[in-house]
């Protein structure tokens, strides 16, 4: 098919700014990324497209950051924990209902993460989109932005691409790949209700106790059977009897899913109860018509859950998150690519760069690390092929489909920024290349940040 085109006259783009580590994208991979970097002694520059920073968890919404934690869970270590302990010191989380972790407010978070960006002497730029990137002879030297104040360049002497959806790896033209559109996870609008009665909802949670077995009444799923009795925070029948009244439409099964924090003045505020099949999220056409139509589902769901879900008798919308959640992109074809014999069976690596609890959710595997069980994440898979002094923090690295249903949660993601900000930042303190650095330099400022790695 012909795609028409038009040409414009080329114009000079002004350099806007200049440092020496440059992270595109604030989502957990992306802040841990930068803020890592800075600790380590390095100028670093964040910039972001929206006009906050914490991707997943203040664009979208998503506020469990680790809710896979169980008593016997060997966990990672580092700043993903600092995202939850710094959020429980200024009374932005509260305790996740089905794991011994903390969830996210993820209003507050905005805030803390401002002071954590100023904190750390990082330069901050918001309401930033990245378009194109500025390479010379195969090494990335910046990239070009669009935003209010029209097109400019940044330069950079590293850039870690934190975007999710490997963006700026697309852009210098190194190799990626994408699950074709009807295998990708699903999509969700997160959204959150105000008017909810606290102790009747719970009280009803209490008479009628859901499980992760109860997963497999709208999934697919397979577990080790280990999570199958564990409480879930799962709705369903107040779904099936919406759908049997009309409430619902009889064949839409994507309604369903899963409350967290419900506070003292009735707000249900991280409500994840919509999943969209046949969405690519880098199509815009596709971003477009999620985004309508997880809105349209979610307030099917408040309706359903008027009706069916006590203590929602009387609720309403509070809010929708900021953009469409994202499960599932493009990944990088690494110097090495993750694989599910690597999560599901305790891979170890010498270039590793933090570690990972055995935790698998997606493409109808349900796995949570209850028996201490965890795998290295190496450096490899943070580096993409074909170019250099690019490195990749955030759901977006190296692997295939059963170890992005690991790494894409957002601790890991924390893991990978780290690895990705401490090494760019040796990497110049070395005078290596990313390609070139040496892993045990980068291993060591990791422990000296308080990583572990092994």
């Amino acid at each position: 098919m012909t795609v028409k085109t038009v040409t414009l006259p080329a114009k000079p783009i002004p350099v806007i700014a200049e440092t020496d580590v440059l992270v595109v994208g604030s989502g957990p991979g992306g802040l841990a990324a930068a803020i890592s970097c800075a600790r380590a002694g390095v100028e670093t520059m964040l910039i972001d497209r929206y006009g906050c920073f914490g991707g997943n968890l203040t664009h979208v919404g998503v506020e469990g950051i680790a809710w896979y934690r169980h008593e016997e869970t060997v966990d990672v270590e580092g700043i993903g924990i600092e995202f939850e302990t710094r959020a429980k010191n200024m009374d932005a989380a509260y305790p996740e209902p089905q794991s011994t972790s903390h969830a996210i407010n993820t209003e507050l978070f905005k805030i803390l993460a401002d002071q954590w960006v100023q904190e750390a002497g990082i330069k901050p730029l918001l309401h930033t989109y990245a378009v194109d990137a500025i390479v010379e002879d195969d090494q990335i030297k910046g990239i070009v932005v669009e935003s209010k104040s029209g097109r400019g360049a940044i330069l950079a002497k590293r850039v870690i691409d934190g975007t999710g959806d490997a963006d700026l790896v697309r852009m210098v033209g190194a190799p990626s790949y994408k699950n074709p559109k009807e295998e990708m996870l699903s999509v969700t609008v997160m959204f959150s209700a105000s008017g909810v009665d606290k102790g009747k909802f719970l009280n009803f949670v209490r008479e009628n106790p859901t499980k992760y077995k109860d997963w497999g009444k709208n999934w697919d799923m397979e577990t080790t059977g280990k999570e199958d009795e564990l409480f879930s925070p799962y709705l369903e029948e107040p779904f099936d009897q919406a759908r049997a009244a009309g409430i619902i439409p009889a064949g839409m099964k994507s309604i369903g899913g899963t409350w967290s924090g419900i506070t003292d003045h009735g707000e249900a505020t991280y409500l994840n109860m919509v999943h969209m099949l046949n969405y690519d999220g880098t199509d815009v056409w596709d971003l477009t018509h999620a985004e309508m139509e997880g809105r349209r589902q979610a307030m099917l769901t408040i309706k359903a859950l008027n009706h069916f879900a006590p203590g929602f008798d009387v609720a309403q919308l509070r809010n929708f998150g900021m953009t469409v959640g994202i499960r599932d992109t493009r990944k990088i074809i690494g110097r090495y690519n993750l694989t599910e014999n690597d999560v599901r069976n305790q891979a170890r690596f010498d270039d590793a760069i933090g570690i990972f609890p055995e935790f698998i959710d997606g493409y109808g595997i349900l796995i949570l690390p209850t028996t201490g069980r965890y795998f290295h994440i190496p450096y490899g898979a943070l580096v993409p092929q074909g170019v250099d002094n690019l490195l990749v923090a955030g759901r977006s690295i190296g692997g295939d489909k059963i170890s992005h249903a690991s790494v894409r949660n957002m601790m890991a993601c924390t893991v990978a920024g780290q690895g990705a900000g401490i090494a760019a930042a040796v990497s110049l303190k070395t005078g290596k290349t990313t390609a070139e650095v040496c892993i045990g330099d980068v291993q060591a400022e990791l422990k000296r940040q308080g990583v572990r790695i092994q």
